[in-house]
């Protein structure tokens, strides 16, 4: 197996694929323990399959399908955020008929596009063994400013993460926080998408902070240790899919579930520990 590794690491097409998991496990993993600990997982969701319909827009009229993906992506997580705050609607319901309006919209706009129609299927599974280096630097600097605004902002999302309300009476600024939160989420979303799929995305912003936050760690560390796992499923996943000519997406997929299930049957045995 270490001779087989070391062959693929020859290939510049696995070395990307492998940076490409590590820079996204950075920005998942960040975003991803928010995303867990505030309990917006379905949010994720609504806005990574709203952004199917900016990208549909972006075929139509021509221009970069990303573009039009970031467009409908902060727009959703926008409405989201207001709404939420001024119009009382329930959340879940809001998010919901944006995940509807965005996927219908994407085919509408691919059906009414002149030619040959593009096949979304690849931003739904995306193809992280084809990511070129210009995206390799995108997503590299989206970790840059998730990094930065974490390190700069981390008192005040820990309190809007953990308890809103006390987060509000305190002083802290709620709305705008939250708009910030879930305009991340988006850009997150849309930057990964063409390299990991939308699919992908949600599996490494959910699954591995999901695993970490049944230890009850700090925020901090719970972040670190979901970067570190993220990290682990996608190359381990990258290495396997190799191994055996199988699709890499849902590769690392299989492997970060098997990972959760793991941790399902290792957490009562360590509480049993810990109570001895």
């Amino acid at each position: 197996m270490p001779e087989f590794i070391a062959d693929l690491w020859q290939f510049q097409f696995m070395r990307h694929a492998i940076l490409t998991g590590l820079l996204a496990s950075i920005a998942c993993g960040i975003i991803g323990t928010y995303v867990v600990v505030k309990r917006i997982v379905f949010l994720s969701g609504g806005i990574s399959h709203t952004a199917y319909g900016g990208i549909g827009m972006g075929y139509f009229f021509g221009f970069n399908p990303i573009f039009g993906a970031i467009v409908f992506s902060l727009f959703s997580a926008l409405g989201i955020a207001w709404v939420r705050h001024h119009a009382g609607q329930r959340e879940d319901t809001l998010i919901g008929i944006m995940w509807a309006l965005g996927m219908a919209a994407g085919i509408f706009f691919i059906d009414k596009t002149p030619g040959y129609a593009p096949n979304l299927m690849s931003y739904l599974f995306g193809n992280i063994l084809t990511v070129p280096t210009s995206d390799l630097i995108l997503i590299a600097a989206m970790d840059i400013v998730i990094l930065l605004l974490t390190f700069f902002l981390f008192k005040e999302f820990k309190a809007l993460t953990f308890d809103e309300e006390y987060a509000e009476i305190s002083g802290v600024p709620v709305i705008l926080l939250n708009i910030l939160l879930f305009c991340l989420i988006a850009l997150t979303v849309v930057v990964l998408i063409r390299a990991v799929g939308i699919i992908l995305v949600i599996a490494l912003l959910t699954i591995p902070a999901a695993i970490m936050v049944q230890f009850r760690l700090s925020l901090e560390r719970t972040m670190i240790f979901s970067i570190i796992l993220s990290a682990f499923f996608t190359t381990v996943g990258l290495i396997i899919s190799a191994a055996y000519n199988i699709t890499s997406g849902a590769t690392i997929i299989a492997v970060a579930c098997v990972g959760y299930m793991i941790s399902l049957v290792i957490k009562p045995i360590k509480a049993r520990f810990n109570n001895h």
